[in-house]
C-alpha cells in the first residue's frame, strides 16, 4: 500500500495526491459535524484522521531511506573489484599496518593476505621496505625501484606505495614482478605466426635452433620444404638433418635434393649482452640461434617500383629485433640498412651510417674491406670474417662477419658485428696484467744479477777502506764508489719492490693511522699552491701490510700528483690552486661484484683513493704508467720507478691498484685518481719474531770463531765473502756450486759449524744442496745469500734452521750475520 503511494525519491506521495487527500479529510470532517451536530466529535475525528495520515507518510519515508549494513564502516567490496589485476599485487593498509583490502594476486603471490611488513622478503630488503612506507606517509609516495627479493620463490618485485583516503589514513601498496627478458623472447611466436607465413611466401625460411642443434620453432613453410607436410611440427628435430650440401658446398633441403633451389644459410646468434651473459647462462643455458634459409629464387619478379625487393622491409624488421649487429649492403658495397646493435658496436648511434663500410675503418684496412665486400657481393654465395680496425679505436682489431646474400634485390652482403665493448675492456685488463707480470719477472731477474755485482763492489770497497784512513788520497774516492754503489742498491730494491720480491714485515693496521703518520710530511711537500685534504669512512676494516711500505706508497703517489699539478699549473692562470685529496672507503663484496672487475676477487676491501686536479693522464700512456723506467717527466727529473714501486708493494700485499681520470662536466679529464684496494684482514695476526736488535747484541758477543762452508758460483762475490769471514776469524772452505759443496760435506769428513750458500746456482742450487746435506748432517744451520725477498724464499724453501741475508751486503754485515747465527745456535744447544 505504501509502495503505491510513494513514487518520489524522498518517499512522499506526489503533490496532486496530497491535495486530494487533504480535501477528502476536510469534507469528511464537515459531514460528521453536520450529521452529529457536535463540534467535539468532529474535532476528534479530524485529529484521528490527521494522526493516521502522518503515520502512513512517516512509514513510507523510513522505507525509502537506505541503511548501511555496518554503521560507520566503509564498504570495501567496490574497492576490491576495482583493484583486481593479474599482473600486480595490490593491498591497502591502515595506520595500524593492517590489511583492510587486497586483490587476488596479492594472496596468490605471497601465499596469504598478511601485511607487507610480514611478507617473507630477505632481511637485507626490510630497510628498503620500511623506507618506502615512511616516504609514503611523509611525502605521499614511496618506491623501491631496484626490487625486493621474496625468499620463498627467489623472485624480485618492484614496489610503489601511495598515501590515500579522505583522511589520508591508508597506504596503497602495489607490487610488480621484475622479469628479466631474454634476447630471444618473442622470436618463436613471431616466426610461427602470421609474420612467419609472410616470410615463407617470400622464400625465406627461419628456424630457432637451440645450442645443441635441435629446432625450437620455425616458419610454417619450413615443414613443407623439409618433409613435405605443411601441418607438421619440426620441434625437437635436428636442424642439420633437414639440409644437404653438394660438392660445391651449396645448401639444399634434404627432401628436395639438387632438384630444388640452393639456399643461403645465415646464422644469427642470440647471445645476450656480455655483462649479463654469465648469470643468464647459469640459469637457462646457452642462448639459441636463428637460422635463415634464403631461397635462391627470392626476388625474381618480385621488385617494387623503386627497384627494391619487396622482402627487404620484412627482413629489416626481423633484423632490427635481434641483439647482434647486422647491416645490409647492395652489390656496389653501399649500406642499405643497419640495426641499432650494429650502430652501437661502431659507436655511430648519433651520426648514423656512412655511405660505404670502408668509411668505418682505418686507412690501412679500407682497400681490403672494399675488395672483400665486392667479392662476396658478386661471387658465389659464401660467408666468412675478417679482422679490421675501426677508425675510432685503432689499437683494437675486431672481427667483421660477411655473408653473400642472393635473391633479395639490392641486398648483396650481410655484415655482422658484435658489441665488443666489454670484451675489449677485459682484454685490455688481462693484457696489462700479463705484461706487468712479465716485466716484473724481468725486473726481478735483473735486480738479482745486479745485486751480485754490487755485493762485490761494496765488499771490495770495505776491504780497501780497512787499509786506508781518512785523509789518504784514495780514501775519498773509495767512499764515493761505495756511496754510488749504495745508491744503485736502492734502485735494485725498487725493482724488487715492483717485481714483488722484496722483504715485507706485515702487521695488522688501520689505513687512517698510516695516512695520519705521513700527513705532516705531505703538507710540507705540497707547497702553497696545492690544498691538501683528508676524508675517512667509518667502520673501516683492518688490513695486513707493511706500514713503512704503505707510507712509501702514499708518498710516491702524492709526489707524483704534486708534479703533475705543478706542470698543469704552469699553463693555468696565476691564481690557480691545485687540490690533493686522500680518502679511505669501505667497499663490500657486493660492491665489487657490481663493478665487474674480473681480475679482482669479490671480497671486502679497505680502499685508499689519491686524487688530484692536475689535468689527468693522457689516454695513450695510462696503460704504461706502472711500468718501470716509464716517465712523462723531463729528462733527468725522474727515474720512472716511483709508480712501479707502488704497483709492486700493493701487489705483494695482495692488493690491487687502478688509475683513471676524473671527468669534468664537459667530458674532459680534470684530474687523475689512483685507487688502491687492500683486502680486509680476518683472524688474528701471527706473533712477530723477536726484535733483531736483541739478536745483534748477542752477535756482537760472539768471538769463538768456527768452521764455515761458503758456496757461491759468482767468483767475485765468493772472494769478497771469503776474505771478509777470514778476517773475522773464521776458518772458511769454499765451493763454486752445489755439487762441490755437497761432496765436501759428504766425503771430507769435516764438521762445519755453518754453511753459507747462494740460492740460485748452476748444476745444483742452494736449496737442493741443503736438503742433501741435511741427510748427512741433520742439525747443521744454513745461511742463504740472495737478492730475492726473504719471505719469497721461505715460502718456496721449506727447510728448518734456515737463515737469510739479502744482497748486496757489506763486509761488516756478512760478518755480523754469521756471528748472529752461530750465537743463536750456541744458545739453542745450551738450552737443550
Amino acid at each position: 500500500m505504501i509502495d503505491g503511494l510513494t513514487d518520489r525519491s524522498d518517499g512522499l506521495p506526489p503533490l496532486p495526491l496530497l491535495g486530494g487527500m487533504l480535501g477528502a479529510a476536510i469534507l469528511s470532517t464537515a459531514l460528521i459535524w453536520l450529521v452529529g451536530g457536535s463540534t467535539l466529535v468532529a474535532t476528534a475525528y479530524a485529529g484521528g484522521l490527521l494522526a493516521l495520515t502522518l503515520t502512513l507518510l512517516l512509514a513510507a519515508r523510513l522505507r525509502a531511506t537506505p541503511v548501511d549494513t555496518v554503521a560507520g564502516q566503509p564498504d570495501w567490496t567496490v574497492t576490491h573489484a576495482a583493484i583486481e589485476n593479474r599482473r600486480r599485487a595490490i593491498a591497502i593498509t591502515d595506520r595500524a599496518n593492517r590489511v583492510v583490502c587486497s586483490n587476488t594476486c596479492y594472496g596468490t603471490w605471497f601465499e596469504s593476505e598478511v601485511a607487507p611488513f610480514e611478507i617473507g622478503f630477505e632481511s637485507s630488503d626490510r630497510e628498503k621496505l620500511v623506507g618506502a612506507a615512511k616516504a609514503a606517509w611523509r611525502d605521499g609516495e614511496g618506491k623501491v625501484a631496484d626490487g625486493l627479493t621474496y625468499a620463498a620463490s627467489g623472485k624480485k618485485y618492484a614496489l610503489e606505495v601511495n598515501r590515500s583516503g579522505r583522511g589520508e589514513d591508508y597506504l596503497v601498496w602495489r607490487f610488480s614482478e621484475i622479469v628479466v627478458a631474454n634476447s630471444y623472447d618473442g622470436v618463436a611466436e613471431r616466426i610461427s605466426g602470421p609474420f612467419g607465413y609472410m616470410l615463407s611466401r617470400a622464400g625465406i625460411e627461419v628456424a630457432l635452433v637451440a645450442s645443441d642443434g635441435v629446432v625450437m620453432a620455425h616458419t610454417p613453410g619450413l615443414a613443407t620444404r623439409a618433409i613435405g607436410k605443411p601441418d607438421a611440427n619440426l620441434k625437437g628435430s635436428e636442424f642439420v638433418q633437414l639440409l644437404r650440401t653438394d660438392d660445391r658446398d651449396r645448401i639444399f633441403f634434404a627432401r628436395e635434393g639438387q632438384q630444388g633451389t640452393p639456399q643461403t644459410l645465415v646464422q644469427i646468434s642470440l647471445e645476450p649482452e656480455r655483462q649479463s651473459r654469465q648469470s643468464r647462462q647459469a640459469e637457462q643455458g646457452p642462448a639459441p640461434s636463428t637460422m635463415l634459409l634464403i631461397d635462391g629464387q627470392v626476388g625474381i619478379g618480385n621488385r617494387t617500383d623503386e627497384g627494391r625487393s619487396a622482402a627487404i622491409p620484412q627482413l629489416e624488421a626481423l633484423l632490427s629485433a635481434l641483439p647482434l649487429g647486422l647491416a645490409l649492403t647492395d652489390r656496389d658495397g653501399r649500406f642499405l640498412f643497419a640495426n641499432k646493435a650494429f650502430l652501437r658496436a661502431i659507436e655511430r648511434e648519433q651520426q648514423g651510417l656512412p655511405q660505404y663500410p670502408s668509411d668505418l675503418v682505418v686507412g690501412e684496412d679500407k682497400g681490403a674491406l672494399s675488395d672483400t665486400v665486392r667479392r662476396f657481393a658478386r661471387g658465389a654465395a659464401a660467408s666468412g670474417d675478417m679482422a679490421v680496425r675501426l677508425a675510432g679505436d685503432k689499437e683494437e682489431p675486431i672481427s667483421l662477419g660477411l655473408a653473400g646474400v642472393r635473391g633479395l634485390g639490392d641486398a648483396a652482403v650481410l655484415l655482422s658485428l658484435s658489441d665488443s665493448t666489454e670484451e675489449k675492456r677485459l682484454r685490455r685488463q688481462v693484457a696489462q696484467a700479463t705484461k706487468m707480470q712479465a716485466v716484473g719477472q724481468l725486473a726481478g731477474g735483473v735486480a738479482h744479477d745486479f745485486n751480485n755485482v754490487l755485493t762485490a763492489i761494496i765488499g771490495y770497497c770495505d776491504l780497501m777502506l780497512l787499509r786506508h784512513t781518512p785523509g789518504d788520497s784514495d780514501y775519498d774516492d773509495i767512499q764515493q764508489i761505495k756511496a754510488n754503489s749504495n745508491r744503485a742498491a736502492s734502485l735494485t730494491r725498487q725493482l724488487l719492490a715492483f717485481s714483488r720480491q722484496q722483504t715485507l714485515r706485515p702487521v695488522v693496521l688501520q689505513l687512517p693511522d698510516v695516512v695520519s703518520e705521513v700527513s705532516q710530511l705531505l703538507k710540507r711537500l705540497m707547497g702553497d699552491r696545492i690544498e691538501y685534504s683528508i676524508r675517512h669512512d667509518r667502520e673501516l676494516g683492518p688490513v695486513r701490510a707493511d706500514p713503512q711500505q704503505l707510507e712509501q706508497v702514499i708518498i710516491n703517489l702524492a709526489v707524483n700528483a704534486r708534479d703533475a699539478m705543478h706542470a698543469y699549473g704552469q699553463k693555468a692562470p696565476a691564481d690557480w690552486k691545485g687540490r690533493l685529496t686522500l680518502a679511505t672507503r669501505r667497499v663490500s663484496a657486493r660492491d665489487v661484484r657490481k663493478m665487474g672487475i674480473d681480475i679482482m676477487p669479490a671480497d671486502d676491501y679497505t680502499v685508499l683513493i689519491v686524487q688530484d686536479t692536475g689535468g689527468g693522464i693522457p689516454r695513450d700512456v695510462i696503460n704504461k704508467i706502472f711500468e718501470p723506467f716509464f716517465t712523462t717527466k723531463e729528462q733527468g727529473k725522474g727515474t720512472g720507478l716511483g709508480l712501479s714501486t707502488v704497483y709492486g708493494i700493493v701487489k705483494q700485499s695482495n692488493g690491487f691498484i687502478f688509475a683513471d681520470n676524473v671527468q669534468g662536466p664537459d667530458g674532459e679529464p680534470v684530474g687523475a685518481r689512483f685507487t688502491m684496494y687492500l683486502p680486509v684482514h680476518r683472524g688474528e695476526m701471527p706473533r712477530l719474531a723477536k726484535p733483531r736488535r736483541d739478536e745483534s747484541q748477542k752477535a756482537s758477543e760472539w768471538s769463538a770463531g768456527g768452521k764455515l762452508l761458503l758456496v757461491e758460483d759468482e767468483d767475485t762475490v765468493r772472494a769478497v765473502a771469503e776474505r771478509a769471514l777470514t778476517r773475522a776469524g773464521y776458518s772458511v772452505t769454499t765451493a763454486s756450486d752445489g755439487e762441490i759443496g755437497l761432496g765436501i760435506v759428504a766425503n771430507s769428513g769435516e764438521t762445519f759449524d755453518l754453511i753459507v750458500s747462494d740460492v740460485v746456482m748452476p748444476v745444483m742450487d742452494g736449496p737442493a744442496m741443503a736438503r742433501a746435506i741435511r741427510r748427512v748432517r741433520p742439525d747443521v744451520p744454513i745461511l742463504f745469500m740472495s737478492g730475492y725477498a726473504e719471505e719469497h724464499l721461505r715460502n718456496e724453501i721449506d727447510i728448518d734452521n734456515m737463515h737469510f741475508i739479502p744482497k748486496p751486503f757489506s763486509v761488516q754485515q756478512i760478518g755480523a750475520k754469521v756471528a748472529e747465527v752461530l750465537s743463536l745456535q750456541k744458545a739453542m744447544r745450551e738450552k737443550a
